[in-house]
Parts: structure tokens; sequence; C-alpha cells
């Protein structure tokens, strides 16, 4: 079986065509995966702007599904079904793949799967590496999006932790455009983290010890009783992003207290902006870890995954992969392709559900605040 898989929850228009291979131990195989990227639209502006972003996925749409199609080898005869994602996300952006979809299904006669962005997140894991050992812990850890998911058999996913406040590709974000290092902030705080002292300064995070009644209840993990344990696997980003910008404010007031007032000199050496790299990084990935392996004994969980956007980041890479080597617990990570937002994972989760007998009518509406599990 063959599914087409339409993504465009955020900047990214995607088109991907994945196929069932029958081999339960690689039970999918990707034929195709175009991704058309904003980032360039979006970086003089310090973030993504909806409306620009929906209306370029307007534009960008149609040629990305016909190369989608035409590098898989497949007209639409080859195509049994059709993937998108529904939510969450922008809602002028998931509408213009959804409203597409829709069109589609009806022109073709094919069925439509409505597919959860942040399902497609933890299915690349499978479509990367097969099957992961369950039950799982999984981490989900994008721009948009901190959460630690229970994954006791394939396709079901409790909510287990999340953040409270910013999402760690949020705080990479705005701590970069801090030090003026431009949009997108992840890539380049990683980069130049690599040339740091990851002890030069302290920049603490914030550790969640009681339930957030603003949020409403969570569903723990079925079986395990560990009195309000699971509260303090939430994460909370602000904390360190304003410890930053405190440091940079209090250089700033150095600076003039010396009488060096001149905004043409820069505030930082290169040698302290790797160093405030690094110490921020070393932060957030400590509590990104700390989090999902405390998650992983109370679950008492056989595997690890970690996906989404900020599983590109190599410090979170290598620190997770040596933390489960250590501690007897496998980590895996999706492929650098499928970590940031694509169709292809979209497709994958579409084939699950539409296994499980998944389907949407004509009246399937985006949803920008979509829950899952």
């Amino acid at each position: 079986m063959r599914i087409l898989g339409i993504e465009s929850s955020c900047d990214e228009t995607a088109a991907a065509v994945v196929e069932e291979t029958g081999d339960t131990a690689r039970p999918w195989r990707t034929l195709s995966s175009v991704i058309a990227s904003q980032v360039d639209i979006h970086r003089e502006w310090g973030g993504v702007v909806p409306e620009l972003a929906s209306r370029q996925h307007l534009r960008d749409i149609c040629g990305v599904i016909e190369r989608a199609l035409d590098e898989a080898g497949a007209g639409w005869e080859g195509i049994d079904a059709i993937a998108v994602t529904q939510g969450p996300g922008l809602v002028g952006s998931l509408l213009v793949g959804v409203s597409f979809a829709k069109s589609l299904a009806l022109a073709r006669g094919l069925p439509l799967v409505p597919v959860h962005h942040l399902a497609g997140h933890i299915e690349s894991l499978c479509l990367h590496n097969g099957p992961l050992p369950l039950p799982a812990i999984v981490l989900v850890v994008s721009g948009g999006h901190t959460s630690l998911f229970h994954v006791p058999s394939e396709g079901c996913y409790a909510l287990v932790g999340r953040t409270r406040d910013d999402a760690a590709g949020e705080a990479y974000d705005k701590v970069a455009k801090l030090l003026g290092l431009g949009y997108p902030g992840g890539p380049v705080i990683d980069r130049l983290a690599r040339a740091g002292n990851d002890r030069a300064m302290s920049f603490p995070v914030a550790r969640m010890t009681g339930d957030d009644r603003t949020k409403g209840p969570r569903r723990g993990v079925p079986g395990i009783d560990h009195e309000g344990a699971r509260w303090r696997t939430d994460f909370s980003f602000s904390g360190v992003k304003t410890s930053v910008l405190r440091y940079v404010k209090r250089r700033e007031g150095e600076r003039l207290d010396g009488g060096m007032a001149d905004a043409s000199t820069p505030l930082f050496s290169a040698e302290e902006i790797a160093d405030i790299c690094a110490s921020f990084q070393r932060a957030v990935v400590g509590a990104l870890l700390d989090r999902t392996f405390e998650a992983a004994a109370w679950a008492r969980a056989r595997s690890i995954g970690i996906a989404g956007g900020v599983s590109a980041n190599s410090r979170l890479r290598e620190d997770a992969q040596a933390r489960g080597a250590r501690e007897g617990l496998p980590v895996f990570l999706p492929s650098l392709a499928l970590s940031t937002d694509n169709a292809a994972m979209i497709a994958a989760a579409g084939l699950r559900q539409f296994r499980a007998g998944v389907r949407a009518d004509l009246t399937l509406g985006a949803d920008a605040s979509l829950p899952l599990g």
C-alpha cells in the first residue's frame, strides 16, 4: 500500500510518498520526500509570520505534491490513500493542506486520513529505525512543542509531561535573537557552542514540583503509581531565557559604567558568544534529558525516543546516546531529514491510522490546538 502525506502545519510545505514493505523489522519505506522551506521568507522578521506562511503554502503546494509523485515514480493510480496534518499548528497554514487533501480525496476517490502532527514526529522514529521496544517514552521537542509521551503500544500515545511556557526550540530562537545571531536560532547556537566552554556561565533551568492547575488534568502511565511524580516531568524554559537576558543586560550596564557607550563596539567577543551558547545549551539539554530519563524510569520503559526539530541538535544526540548507554536503555533518534517538519512522517502516521480504521470525510477541519492522547 502507498500513501501520500501532506504537511503544512507551520512554515514548510511538504509532500511524501511512503509505502508498506511487509517486513516487520522495517514496515515502511520512503519513496519520496519533498520540502519547500520558508526560512528565508521569515528570517527578516525573526520568526514565522502566520499570514506570510499561509500565502506561501498556497504558492508551493501544487508543485511540491507533483514533485513528490514524480520522485516516487507513482502516478495517481499508484496512490491508495491521502494523509494530511489536521493539527496542531498555525490555522491558516493547516487549512491550506487540509483543503488541498480533501479536494484530492474527492477528485481521486481516495480515503482521507487525518494525522496529528506530533504523532507524525513519534512515528518518524519507526520510519527510520523500525519498531521501538515498547513501552517507550518519547520526547517530542521543537520550536513549538516540548512534550513527553508514554507509548505503551503501537499507535497509542499518553501525555505525561510538557512545557509550562516556552518550548525548547522557542527558547533557542529567543536567545539567538538576544545575541544577534539571527533566525532560526537552534542551528547557529549548536554550531557556535562547539567552540565554547559550557561551564563558563550558570544559566539555571526551573524544575517543576507540583501540578499546573491552569492546564487541566493529564493521563498518567497506566498501572504506575508514583504519587505526583509525573508532574516533575514538566519543563520550563522561560527562566533560562530570562537568565541569558539578565546576563546580556548586566554586560550592557558594565559597558556604560566603564564609559564604553559606542554602540558600534560589539558587546561580546566571539569567544564569549561561544561560551554563552555552550552554557545555555548545556542547561537546556540537561533539563530535557533529566525529565525524559526520569519518566522512563517511572514508566518502566524499554526504550526512549527523541523526535522533532531540536532532535537534530548535536549535543542532545550525543548526550542522549551516552546516557542511554550508561543506564542500559536504548535511545532512538530520527535521521536529520526526518527531524524537522516533513511529510514522510505524516504519511507513516497515516499508514498507522489507516490500518487502525481511521478515516475522515469532507467535513474534516483544521484544528490549531488538536490534542494527542
